[in-house]
């Protein structure tokens, strides 16, 4: 079934709507509400959905080896969470106290890229969290990292900053984590909003939700506009493939809290199915 209008799947009213995560061994879908700290699931064999979570905030997740959820929240902590048990991997990150960790995404070889909000004078910064938990500074000034993917090839990897309104791509070494040559992928006109969360889809084309512009655009993998998908929602904020096939599309949005403003369907989940195919997500390896 191709559905080119997006199906409301449920409607938390979520402030900040994001992180959505396909966990293939459920075959369910997990999501964020950022600025409320509580995690959602839904299970499309059943249409049953809920919170699962609900405590500090967590601003993004990868799934491990063996199904549980690694969660990166405030003041830079890293836990993990299983059968609604928290167990805390790293209690915090000095220099990101006031602040929390944004976007990420686990490499193949299981290390995690993690940005972190700017807070106060101090900018974004990007992470790669390592398996050992050594953690490295990748980009120290980021105006506010956002969404990541890889080229299918794993050659090269695709980063955000959204004030900046551009994508970057990057060379990248999957020996040993290293990014290089950064160089712009793309420049989001200001008709579209700022770019926030994205994912990769089987043809190598970038899928950029975008806050602001109420939509959610495909780009070709030189760059060219492909698709643009409309939302009942100013902030579109995060996108990711799913079901049997990956060939559902899941999309989270924010701005639960002002409907009036932001639209009938701000802080919603939204599915698509346009027959396009996904890929799954790599998996992180980060030793507990």
């Amino acid at each position: 079934m191709i559905n080119r209008e997006p199906e409301l799947i449920a409607d938390y009213a979520c402030v900040v709507g994001e992180g959505p995560l396909w966990h293939p061994d459920e075959r369910r879908l997990y999501w964020l509400d950022i600025e409320r700290g509580r995690i959602f699931r839904y299970d499309p064999a059943t249409g049953a959905h809920g919170m699962v979570y609900e405590g500090a905030p967590v601003g993004g997740m990868t799934l491990q080896p063996d199904g549980s959820l690694l969660l990166f929240m405030a003041r830079g902590a890293i836990s993990l969470w299983r059968d609604g048990a928290l167990t805390p991997v790293l209690p915090e990150i000095p220099r990101e106290r006031a602040g929390r960790f944004n976007d990420v995404i686990a490499d193949p070889a299981g290390r995690v890229f993690c940005g972190t909000m700017p807070s106060g004078e101090q900018p974004g910064r990007l992470y790669r969290l390592d398996p050992s938990r050594e953690l490295a500074v990748v980009q120290p000034e980021v105006g506010l990292p956002n969404g990541m993917g890889f080229t299918p090839d794993r050659t090269r990897m695709y980063h955000t900053d959204t004030p900046k309104r551009q994508i970057f791509v990057s060379d990248y070494d999957a020996a040993t984590g290293t990014l290089s040559q950064q160089r712009v992928f793309v420049e989001v006109a200001e008709d579209l909003g700022n770019p926030d969360g994205m994912t990769v889809d089987a043809e190598g084309c970038v899928w950029s939700a975008n806050w602001g512009g109420s939509c959610l655009v495909r780009f070709a993998p030189d760059g060219r506009e492909l698709a643009r998908i409309q939302f009942p929602a100013s902030n579109v904020s995060s996108v990711a493939f799913g079901g049997d096939e990956y060939t559902d599309m899941y999309v989270t949005t924010a701005g639960g809290d002002n409907k009036a403003a932001n639209g009938s369907g701000a802080g919603a989940l939204f599915r698509l199915r346009l027959g396009i195919r996904g890929v799954p997500e790599f998996r992180s390896k980060i030793s507990i």
